[in-house]
């Protein structure tokens, strides 16, 4: 498998613009005035299930645009690399919404909730990948020495 590609500050440039995009089609898909007489026969069950998804679509991206603003202070010289290690985690994904309630959403806002889980789950990689780069692995002695230590004690 092929060594992931280090974080730069021109892909947070544009992975950050591109968010900025997304978090405004999001509002402006989610903006209650004039959707809610298009929603399903039970406007109340409807309404309820538009201002889940609302919630949890904006949080998504409010987190993943949070993340992306940590690592352009880190790029500028305003975070050390110690600070971004500790504060600059990326929250958990949110949790999967209910598929009763995702079928009472227009097709577009599910293809919007859609893409905001998908460029969640691109940062979660790059999220993951960088930590990674900070893991301590055993070397390979420490390792050796592990197995040959289990196999002596096994005798």
């Amino acid at each position: 498998m092929a060594t992931p590609a280090s974080i730069s500050p021109t892909i947070v440039e544009t992975l950050y613009h591109d968010a900025i995009d997304l978090a405004e089609e999001a509002r402006s898909v989610f903006d209650l005035s004039g959707r809610l007489d298009a929603v399903s026969a039970n406007a109340g069950l409807s309404r309820v299930a538009l201002s889940c998804e609302a919630l949890r679509t904006t949080t998504r991206m409010m987190h993943a645009i949070a993340w992306l603003l940590n690592h352009r202070a880190y790029f500028a010289g305003e975070l050390s690399e110690f600070q971004l290690r500790r504060h600059g985690r990326l929250p958990p994904a949110q949790p999967e919404s209910d598929p009763e309630q995702l079928a009472m959403l227009d097709r577009e806002v599910r293809e919007l909730i859609g893409r905001t889980r998908a460029f969640y789950a691109r940062i979660a990689r790059l999220d993951n990948a960088w930590r990674e780069s900070y893991t301590m692995h055993p070397s390979a002695i420490h390792r050796l020495r592990e197995r040959l230590g289990n196999a002596v004690s096994g005798l």
